[in-house]
Parts: structure tokens; sequence; C-alpha cells
């Protein structure tokens, strides 16, 4: 395999049921990937110097799997990308997600680069794609070693855009799940009422096959799925879909419309009313880290600027603001809920355009905000690229709890854009 090719969680799954590797040999595998690579990507924060394959057992036994360095691995720091945590000891515990992944198989080689405590401040990951661009954030880390083949399995989270957004980036596949699928101790959290679990691989297909293996759901069957019905998002009201992004989008509708999908555009004041969610979730996640995040507050001169402006906004913004808030991201879920009784999916842009140059920055997440603020299941879909060679991801949201149909529709529009 050369360098920079993601690993296909579904063709190593089928070389550890047939027996022509072992767990043992997939870890050994990933960990020389890894040495082969990290010294350019800078995706990993520590590894497991003995990850235990012996109990392995699910259906993803022997899968090694990349963590965020937000969540706790037993035997393991977590330090949140933050010198506020540079002494911290190993976890006692796995987080409850790290549990659900190592009862379906699943081998945690390691921790992954995030972002400050999950928010602005890059860490050191370069994109595999293009590696003078940013790979996005938070879950910068877990992104690139799926892109770059590290591992065929990552784990991420997602407040704002921090899944989404790099799965974009990096050109693999990622899913944001419905907030509240699986318990978040362990997780170092900024916003109870937004944070959600997120993961990536190489395509959907893969994703599918991690969700099944994840939840005991049956597999979501790609080649089964009749043309969906698609709901085309623009985001125009926000401004900030850049002009390659905007032709994709038109591209997607084109081949899904030439496939038999039925695509109708979001009206006006649809658009509006997801705009306005898109503006109330910055209100809430300072509002709700200012107090999840209090002991960095009190140390907010050792934060990085970005940081330490959300937790003091927060930290001034007023009840009523908060309460005013949460009713219009309440009354954008009901609204979201409604089209999507007509509407399998609503599709669009997942970041504004390709990776920005330079590292210093991880990009713009406000075209997940408004799905993250809702707490809807988005999957992000690669496929398309800039007329420079980058990737640029589209983003499929479902119905709350309804992954399985997700996915399978998200598979079936992957195949479209290939």
């Amino acid at each position: 395999m050369t360098l920079w090719q993601p690993w296909s969680l579904r063709d190593l799954v089928a070389e550890l049921v047939s027996g022509r590797t072992t767990p043992g040999d997939t870890v050994a595998r990933a960990r020389a990937r890894i040495a082969q690579t990290e010294s350019a990507l800078h995706a990993w924060v520590a590894l497991d110097p003995c990850p235990d394959t012996t109990g392995s057992s699910g259906r993803l036994r022997g899968v090694p799997l990349g963590v965020k360095d937000i969540i706790d691995v037993a035997g393991l720091a977590t330090r949140c990308g933050s010198s506020l945590r540079a002494d911290r000891g190993a976890a006692a515990d796995d987080a409850a997600i790290v549990r659900a992944w190592r009862s379906a198989g699943a081998v945690p080689l390691g921790k992954t680069v995030t972002t400050e405590f999950a928010f602005f401040a890059p860490g050191p990951t370069r994109n595999p794609v293009a590696p003078g661009h940013t790979p996005g954030g938070s879950s910068s880390g877990s992104a690139a070693a799926v892109a770059a083949g590290q591992v065929p399995l990552a784990i991420g989270s997602q407040t704002a855009g921090s899944v989404t957004r790099p799965a974009s980036y990096c050109g693999v596949a990622a899913m944001v799940m419905s907030r509240g699928s699986f318990p978040v101790d362990g997780v170092v959290g900024l916003s109870p009422s937004l944070d959600s679990h997120g993961v990536y691989a190489a395509r959907v297909s893969d994703l599918a096959l991690a969700w099944s293996a994840l939840t005991g759901a049956g597999d979501a069957g790609v080649g089964e799925v009749r043309p969906p019905r698609v709901l085309l998002w623009s985001a125009d009201p926000l401004g900030v879909v850049e002009a390659e992004m905007a032709e994709a989008v038109g591209t997607a509708r084109a081949r899904l419309a030439g496939a038999g999908a039925s695509v109708d555009d979001l009206d006006p004041r649809a658009e509006e009313i997801v705009a306005g969610a898109a503006a109330a979730h910055p209100v809430v996640m300072a509002y709700e880290a200012a107090r999840e995040r209090a002991e960095e507050l009190a140390a907010a001169d050792r934060l990085s600027e970005p940081l330490a402006r959300l937790l003091r906004t927060g930290a001034a913004t007023s009840g009523e603001a908060y309460e005013t808030a949460r009713r219009t991201v309440a009354d954008a879920a009901a609204f979201v809920a409604h089209l999507l009784e007509d509407y399998d999916v609503i599709l669009g842009p997942a970041a504004p355009g390709p990776a920005p140059e330079g590292l210093g920055g991880t990009g713009d997440p406000i075209l997940s905000r408004p799905w993250q603020a809702i707490g809807a299941p988005v999957v992000t879909v690669p496929g398309l690229r800039s007329s420079a060679g980058l990737p640029l991801g589209l983003q499929a949201v479902g119905r709350t709890g309804g992954e399985l149909d997700l996915l399978a529709v998200s598979g079936w529009i992957e195949q479209q854009l290939a």
C-alpha cells in the first residue's frame, strides 16, 4: 500500500474473518505504517506500547483504532492538546465509547492529536492530501490517521464542526452520531447539549460496517437502496460557501438526479431557519463551555486566545440569551424533523471549500453548526475534488436515531459521486 492511501475497513475485516491475517499481525501492520509516516504527519500524541489483542472479540476483532486525546483510554494520559494537562497521569478506565468499541473488537492503538480542548488552537498534524494545508479540527489527528492509512478506523468528537470539517478536508468518510447515542463519560467535553461522538473511515461503506459492529444493527445495504429523496441545502444565507464547493454541490445534484434520485431545493424560509440555528449554536456553546470548563476559565491566561475568549464570552452571556438560543435550536430541530418526514436526507456542503492553506488555523465550522445544534446524525461523503485536486466533502443529514438509513443513503450518494 502506498503512502497516504486510506486503509479499507471492509477489506481488513474480510482478511481477519478468513484467517488471512490475525489481530496481532494487523496491529503490527498498523504500527509499522505509523512508524513510516508519522514523522511527516504528526497525527499521534501517544501510542500504547503493548496494545492487547488477546481478549479481542466481536465483528471488528483485531481492527486498529485511533482515539482522540480528549477521550480516556485506560493506561494513557488524556491531555486535551493543552499545557494545563501536561502532567496528567494515565486514565484508570476507558471512556464508555472506548469500551463500546472494544466490545465490538477494535483495538485502541493510542491517542490522536486534538486541538486545545477540542476548540480552535491547532496541533501539529498535517493534511495527508496536501501537507501545507490544514487537516481541520478539532479531531485533526483522527482524520489524518485514517486518510493516511495508518489505521482503518478512528474516533473523534464534535461540538461544532470537529468531525465533519476534517473529513471533508482530508477526503475521508465520517459520521457524527445522533446526540445521546452513547454516554459521554470519560470524554472531556465543551458543551453538554452539543457534544457528540464521531467516527472516521475510508468510505461510507466502511462506516456502515463499523456502525453495525458497534451497535449490533443490521448492515446498511447500499446496493438495496432505491434512489433517495434528497433535499439540497445551499447554505447561501450564511455567505461562506466558496465557488468550487458550490460547483461541487451542483455536480452532486446533476449526478444524483441522473441516477434517479428526487432532488429538491430547501426553500428560502427553510434556509433562514437553518441559518438561525447556526447563529444560535455559538451562544449555546459559549455559555455551556464557560461552566463545563470552569477550571480552565480560572486559568485563562494559560489558554490560547480563541479558547480564553470563548470561555469569557460564555461567562458574560446571560441566562436569558442562552434560553432564547436554546428555543431557536428547539424550533429548528422540530422544523427539520418535519422536513425529513418527506425526504431521506438533507445534502449540502460539509465545509466552505477545500482545506485552507497553512497550519495556523483549522477552517470555519459554521456549516456544521446548525446540524450539530439540533443533534442530528451527519455523514460526510467524500468523492469530489477541487480544480487543484483537494477534497470537497458533502454532508448528508438524517433523522435523529436514523443512522442505519442515513448510512445506506449516504453510501448510495458516494457511489454516484465516485
